[in-house]
């Protein structure tokens, strides 16, 4: 199916959505940007199409049945049933059914288009997102996000149901009714009604737009008034500290004020449109039955004839009554779904290259050549860091908060590219290598573990979706929780809450190891991983990290020195320069920046 929607993109390659501008609406280029996804179903659409047009020539059909049935029961009564054909009434049920019949077979047949659309391109955006920089994620409001995502998918399935269900329908059965009046009467009839049709749909559409302000400012004020009263009961006891009920409820009245007011003006222009409609409509029709009964009078024109003009107006101006509500829920529609493809418009930061390969399995070795460095070019974060971990090695970081050290890591796994210098594994750069490959000779510990909101079994086997029962339990002795999963009622199907709020810190922590030793890394990063936690359970997990790292390439960055003493090298980080490296004793004796930072350690460490 995926073989074919991408067809079907190629084949409309030249209606693909441009980045969305923020003050320039891209209706045409949304509606284009659509169609491929609709089009992969073509038998379906098509069959759909063919049941909205025989369903309204079927109902165009009904008036013109109806119009023979009453011209011929216009004679006496005796004889209505002689002159009456039962095929015409047969024929009357029929089309009357026939109606019925292919708009829910055009329902039943196009459902499946709708919902497969709707499918693929949200799993398109789900994608599209997390293939994204981390700077993106970073700058994101997840609410907003989601949101966006939710009421474009949404509106997918109201932009084809408004499409098919109400506009194209209408505008058929308008074609069929002018062509049938123009073909049978004088074209007066056909003109009164298209300029009868013209000025409703001109007049509808403007005072829409009218309304729309109107709506969304009765909606700000709304929103407003909650906001005040949310903002004031929160804050209750600040309001009871300083006896300012009358004050808080005269603000909240005034937001209410100002709410009514709108309200009222919006609901005074919904009678002006509705008016305004009606009275289309009434000058419309009464121009047509003007006509008509001056053509029955000089008898080109029947009774039936008359009968058929009405229902053909009426037929019209139903489904028109609701076009203010259609064309303001179309654009809406159209607005949420622009938002929606904008998003598959994001711009990927980080991207394989066309002839990228695959990172050879087996032990690594990481070398940083003069990597530099800046999130924003205005405050560069990294100055010619050059070291080199090699395989099997653990090489610790170190320095204040704010030196560059965790910025290592999330260069290593190349969320973000180097500006200057290169990283490279076991001689290949970063950037000639595939990042799935990348990503998956890589494990880390980090410094806030954030779970699933699931089960225990469930966060640890994320680190190898594939894992067996046995190598998830394995994984979970290696990082010492068996103990702790063996006091659980639920045991691994225990659920760890939303970011896994349910568990202690050092609990978090060692799901963190054991998902990271499950996956099997030849590389492991451990980014502050104890650096949120108490000095007992830091012990605990510091000895389980050194076990981890056993045999592994590890990259140690820490702020606490005590958790790095073993290390085979530490790197001193200061404004993102290195300034010191050595072992632990080897800096202990040069007496540098390294050793200041152990000694006010080791003070309050003592102190607590």
């Amino acid at each position: 199916m995926r073989a074919r929607i991408a067809g079907m993109r190629r084949a409309f390659s030249s209606t693909a959505l441009p980045a969305p501008e923020p003050a320039q609406r891209r209706d045409w280029q949304t509606l284009k940007s659509l169609i491929p996804y609709l089009w992969a179903y073509k038998g379906r659409v098509l069959f759909a199409l063919f049941c909205l047009v025989a369903a309204k020539g079927a109902n165009v059909s009904v008036p013109i049945i109806f119009k023979h049935v009453i011209d011929a029961l216009t004679i006496t009564r005796e004889q209505a049933f002689i002159v009456v054909p039962a095929a015409l009434l047969f024929a009357y049920g029929v089309l009357r059914f026939g109606t019925s019949l292919f708009t829910e077979l055009r329902e039943f047949i196009f459902a499946r288009v709708t919902q497969e659309a709707v499918r693929e391109i949200t799993l398109r955006v789900f994608r599209h997102l997390h293939s994204l920089s981390l700077r993106f994620h970073l700058d994101r409001q997840t609410g907003g996000l989601t949101r966006d995502i939710e009421r474009g998918t949404r509106s997918i399935g109201s932009l084809i149901s408004y499409t098919l269900y109400s506009i194209l329908p209408t505008l058929v059965e308008i074609g069929l009714v002018i062509g049938i009046l123009l073909w049978n009467y004088d074209a007066v009839f056909g003109l009164v009604t298209l300029v009868t049709l013209v000025l409703y749909i001109a007049f509808t559409v403007k005072v829409t737009n009218w309304r729309t302000a109107l709506r969304r400012r009765a909606n700000e004020l709304d929103s407003a008034a909650n906001t005040r009263a949310i903002d004031s009961l929160i804050n209750y006891e600040t309001v009871k500290y300083f006896n300012n009920e009358e004050y808080e409820a005269r603000r909240y009245d005034e937001q209410l004020k100002k709410w009514i007011h709108a309200q009222i003006i919006n609901q005074q222009s919904l009678s002006l449109l509705n008016l305004g409609q009606a009275a289309i409509i009434a000058v419309g029709v009464t121009a047509m039955m003007w006509q008509a009964a001056i053509r029955v009078a000089d008898g080109t024109m029947t009774i039936g004839d008359i009968v058929l003009v009405n229902a053909f107006m009426i037929q019209l101006y139903i489904p028109l009554n609701f076009l203010g509500v259609i064309y303001r829920e179309l654009r809406q529609a159209l607005a949420d779904i622009e938002r929606m493809f904008g998003l598959m418009h994001e711009g990927r930061e980080v991207t394989d290259a066309p002839d990228a390969h695959e990172l050879p399995p087996g032990p690594a070795s990481v070398r940083f050549e003069q990597v530099g460095f800046s999130y924003d070019a205005k405050r560069p974060i990294l100055h010619d860091v050059d070291f080199e971990i090699p395989a099997g090695h653990t090489v610790a970081v170190v320095g204040h908060s704010g030196s560059g050290k965790s910025t290592l890591a999330r260069l290593l796994y190349r969320f973000y590219d180097v500006q200057q210098g290169g990283i490279r594994i076991n001689g290949h750069d970063l950037r000639s290598l595939t990042q799935a490959s990348l990503r998956r000779a890589i494990g880390i510990v980090p410094q806030d573990t954030v779970l699933f909101n699931d089960t225990l079994y469930y966060n640890i086997q994320y680190g190898r979706p594939d894992a067996s029962h046995d190598e998830v339990v394995a994984a979970a002795e290696a990082a010492q929780l068996t103990e702790f999963i063996a006091r659980l009622p639920d045991g691994y199907e225990t659920r760890v809450g939303e970011r896994g709020l349910k568990l202690s810190g050092g609990e978090k922590q060692r799901v963190a190891i054991a998902r990271a030793l499950l996956k099997n890394p030849a590389i492991l990063i451990f980014d502050e991983a104890t650096s949120a936690l108490d000095s007992k359970t830091e012990k605990a997990i510091q000895a389980q990290l050194e076990r981890a790292a056993e045999g592994r390439t590890a990259l140690v960055i820490a702020h606490r020195l005590s958790t790095v003493m073993n290390a085979d090298e530490i790197i001193v980080l200061d404004q993102g320069r290195i300034t010191e490296r050595g072992t632990h004793f080897a800096l202990l004796a040069r007496g540098d920046d390294y050793a200041r930072m152990w000694a006010l350690q080791q003070q309050e460490a003592e102190a607590t």
